[in-house]
This record gives C-alpha cells, structure tokens and sequence, in this order.
C-alpha cells in the first residue's frame, strides 16, 4: 500500500482501520481529505496517501499513539474521578436503601440523591 501513488477508497479505509463505508462518510461530511480530481482507470475515486496519513481522523477510535505523557496523565485521572463516581454511586444506592428500610418517600430521596425517580425505583428493583 506505501508504494502506490494513489490509494482506493478501500486503501484509504485500511490506512485509518474503518470499513469503506464508513471512509466514504468522513469524506462526504468533509472529515477526511477529498479525492483527487478525476478517477482512475476503473473509474473510482482516488486519494493521495500523504494527505490520507496526515489528515487528522476523528471519531471514537483515533489513535491515541501520538498522545504525551501529560494526555496520558490527563486520562489516568479521568479514570480515578470514573472509580470516585462508582464509589458515591454505591453510597447513593446503600442511603436509598436505608431510607426505604425507614419508610421515607421515594420523592423526597430522589431530589435528596439528586437522581430521578425513575433511577431510584430502578436501583430499589434491582436490590430486590
């Protein structure tokens, strides 16, 4: 693939590790470099491979292989306030709990919580 001129539409798929028609979309949404002027002998879209590598790609599964240290640290403490949240979560659950076992109205525990009603009728369900 390093060798060719140009790249297909499948190549440049390849090159960023999306299906082609997926490719296709960041293109048409202006998300990927545009073709070439003129198409190939097979009459298909060609894209200059350069310009494929370089363009930044976006969607959830970019690459993180050209993040630093201060990124990485970044999201290793993205991952610690996550663990916390879990932690206050199960807090949250454990005070519902009391509160039913006290005979108090979910209303009042919900907007005490600062969840919906609907969470703690669904968190009361599943502890029971």
């Amino acid at each position: 693939m390093d060798g060719d001129l140009t790249w297909t539409s499948e190549q440049c798929a390849e090159a960023w590790g999306v299906k082609t028609q997926t490719w296709l979309g960041y293109v048409s949404r202006g998300q990927a470099p545009e073709a070439l002027p003129g198409l190939d002998d097979l009459r298909r879209k060609r894209w200059d491979p350069e310009k494929v590598r370089s363009f930044p790609r976006p969607g959830a599964g970019r690459s993180r292989a050209g993040a630093g240290a201060e990124s990485e640290a970044l999201l290793a403490r993205m991952r610690e306030v996550a663990e916390q949240i879990e932690l206050l979560r199960e807090r949250q659950r454990a005070l519902l709990l009391d509160g039913k076992s006290q005979g108090l109205e979910i209303l009042a525990m919900s907007r005490a919580l600062g969840i919906s009603r609907q969470t703690a009728y669904a968190w009361l369900a599943a502890e029971t």
